[in-house]
């Protein structure tokens, strides 16, 4: 195949939704429905034995919610789909903001019970602000829920949207009978037979079929006729342009643990989605057609195999081909490096490939080279744009709880900030460290992986800080500059990179200082 054709291939796109509205289940479907695997999981079940594909880490297995964004890539109908499943959690919010500027467009997941919840709405205005084309799927109408009708005004007036269905379901919950698919035109029957592999379906291809009533019942049958003839006259017909542009979002509905209403998604999604976009970055805007290859740092995992204590840095790539053994130049470092064994995934399973195109995920072996952000050129400096830091919230001394282990704690700490998840900070007065995360949840998941991945223990300690800010002053010699460092000695710290840091313990503090030393500025983030 062609390079252009290589292209025109591609999927690319993320998983987004409130916690526990079924997206780790609908990635799972839609392998199964790639054929990437032949019996799917679930992340919590009884009946079902099988864990997901895409929960591969221990922590996720037992707590049944994703902690890490997972990649897995399948091929369907001759394209090549890149699926990145993100966690919902509010506390991993910031995985999931630097996934999304890594995927071409975004399919939403909304529990029917539940409606639009809170993170939906944060991570839609995320996507919103770039125009990225999103997908809604209404999952879990094997259960009782809110009204169909009910649900696409309440993701209008809650998202924003403009919302046209693309299938409807008959009934929901217990009366729940099938989907009409508007897209493909044709009717399937729910069959509740079996959760775990693809089963047979009855189909109908004319929803005016006399012998329709026979499966469903006259009523049934009577009102889909009606809501189907509603629907159209409703909605807006859909509009591939409007989609791309991010002006309209196409609704499907289904039961992703029952495998149903997936396909019709899946058939859809890769005729409508959009192949690899060109990106922004500082200097000009880059377009996947090109030649020279480049591609960006979107996420760093240490770990991936704990026998190994490997890392690998993730790479978008944004145009060109991506091969192996070939020296690419590491713009911040200004450097050559090459790479001898690049990973595609496919969850915690990898295999090496020689040649990747635009839209595809990479994984490269990293011993300490990259940083989140971080751009990979065939010779051209690039700088891409819009991966975002985050400023801690929350704080707390750690502390060694096992003295013959404190190599192996400041190796897991030390790999463990790599990845972005958390920040360190070294106070400057009695070289105490500080952790400081976004979310609360991150410190139990760093104890863990300390203990079960580096056999470190580690035991927290509260701190009341307030905001760190990074501090720029213009002249260190300065008389000003020696007054702020000798007064607030024991809010001062250092971070990985060795930057100044001023940890303020409440609003008030903060803006005293900033009132009383005017020509220092503090910054919220580290790159300023």
């Amino acid at each position: 195949m062609s390079f252009l054709e290589e292209i025109a291939r591609r999927r690319t796109f993320g998983i987004i939704s409130h916690p526990d509205a079924g997206k780790t289940t609908l990635t799972e479907k839609l392998l199964l429905f790639g054929g990437a695997i032949q019996e799917a999981g679930a992340v919590k079940s009884n009946k079902i034995k099988k864990s997901a594909t895409s929960d591969f880490m221990e922590i996720e297995r037992q707590r049944g919610i994703s902690v890490a964004t997972s990649v897995l890539a399948f091929h369907y109908k001759d394209k090549k789909i890149n699926i990145l499943d993100t966690p919902g959690h509010k506390d991993f919010a910031e995985d999931t903001f630097r996934t999304l500027t890594a995927v071409d467009s975004v399919i939403v997941v909304i529990d029917v019970a539940k409606g639009v919840e809170e993170q939906t709405k944060k991570l839609v205005e995320v996507c919103r602000m770039r125009n990225i084309p999103i997908i809604v799927f209404i999952n879990k109408l094997d259960r009782e829920g809110k009204d169909a009708f009910d649900l696409l005004d309440e993701v209008e007036q809650k998202l924003g949207f403009t919302v046209t269905p693309l299938s409807f379901p008959i009934g929901m919950g217990y009366d729940f009978q099938g989907i009409y698919n508007l897209w493909g035109k044709r009717l399937r029957l729910f069959n509740e037979a079996n959760k775990t592999r693809i089963s047979d379906a009855i189909d109908f291809d004319n929803i005016n079929d006399p012998s329709l009533s026979d499966h469903i019942g006259d009523t049934a049958a009577n009102l889909l006729r009606e809501e189907i003839e509603l629907v159209t006259e409703v909605y807006p017909s859909f509009d591939r342009e409007a989609y791309l542009a991010g002006q309209q979002q196409p609704v499907f509905f289904g039961s992703a643990l029952n495998n149903f209403g997936v396909q019709e998604l899946l058939d859809a999604f890769i005729e409508i989605a959009p192949q690899p976009l060109p990106k922004h970055s500082a200097e000009r805007l880059v377009d996947p057609k090109e030649d020279a290859f480049s591609g960006f740092v979107f996420k760093i995992h240490a770990n991936m195999d704990p026998k190994h204590r490997d890392r690998l840095a993730f790479i978008k790539i944004v145009s060109g081909t991506f091969t192996r053994n070939t020296p690419y130049l590491h713009v911040r470092q200004n450097k050559k490096l090459k790479f001898s064994s690049p990973n595609a995934f496919f969850a915690d399973r990898k295999e090496v490939v020689a040649v990747s195109y635009p839209g595809d995920i990479v994984g490269l072996h990293d011993t300490g080279n990259f940083k989140i952000g971080d751009t990979l050129t065939a010779g051209e400096t690039l700088h891409f744009s819009g991966v975002p830091s985050f400023s801690p919230e929350h704080f707390r001394y750690i502390n060694n709880a096992d003295p013959m282990k404190a190599k192996q704690l400041a190796k897991g700490i030390d790999q463990l900030m790599d990845e972005g998840v958390a920040q360190l900070f070294t106070l400057d007065l009695n070289g105490r460290k500080v952790i400081g995360t976004v979310g609360a949840l991150q410190f139990e998941v760093i104890q863990y992986r300390l203990e079960h991945e580096y056999g470190a223990k580690c035991t927290y300690e509260n701190l009341n800080v307030f905001k760190a800010c990074w501090v720029e002053a213009q002249e260190s010699g300065d008389a000003d500059f020696k007054n702020f460092t000798q007064t607030k000695a024991k809010f001062l710290a250092k971070d990985k990179e060795g930057q100044l840091v001023f940890l303020a313990d409440s609003a008030f503090s903060l803006q005293m200082t900033k009132d009383k030393y005017p020509q220092i500025a503090f910054h919220a983030s580290s790159e300023f």
